[in-house]
């Protein structure tokens, strides 16, 4: 039912958490009543250019903790920018989500975005 990217990603969920500090800020999107819930800490790097890390907290299905995860765990050494490390079909791809399923991966972009924008992304 669920791909092994998937199902690596949603039993180790190794970026879960949350960050705190001054260079930390924090998005998040869909709710829980609605069946998704994501959100995402990021940390600037002390330039303020790129990420220096990230984490997440998610509700939903094992596709949403996993790519909330690896979208996480890819977050070091981005450029400060509203944009995921792929695009949302890349990862419905990557991470064999059936497409009835869109919806909860565009919930991912939206909280990475709110995230970014937080931590001063145009």
């Amino acid at each position: 039912m669920y791909s092994e990217l998937t199902r690596r990603y949603f039993e180790s969920a190794a970026r879960a958490g949350v960050l705190e500090g001054a260079r930390c800020f924090r998005g998040s999107a869909g709710s829980r009543a609605q069946g998704t819930w994501v959100q995402f800490d990021v940390q600037l790097a002390p330039s303020a250019r790129s990420l220096e890390e990230a984490r997440f907290l998610a509700f939903g299905c094992p596709h949403v903790i996993a790519v909330s995860s690896w979208v996480a765990e890819r977050a070091s050494g981005l450029e400060l920018g509203a944009r995921l490390p792929e695009s949302v079909e890349a990862l419905r791809e990557r991470f064999a989500v059936p497409t009835e399923k869109l919806g909860r991966l565009l919930i991912i972009e939206d909280a990475w975005i709110a995230a970014l924008r937080a931590a001063g992304a145009g």
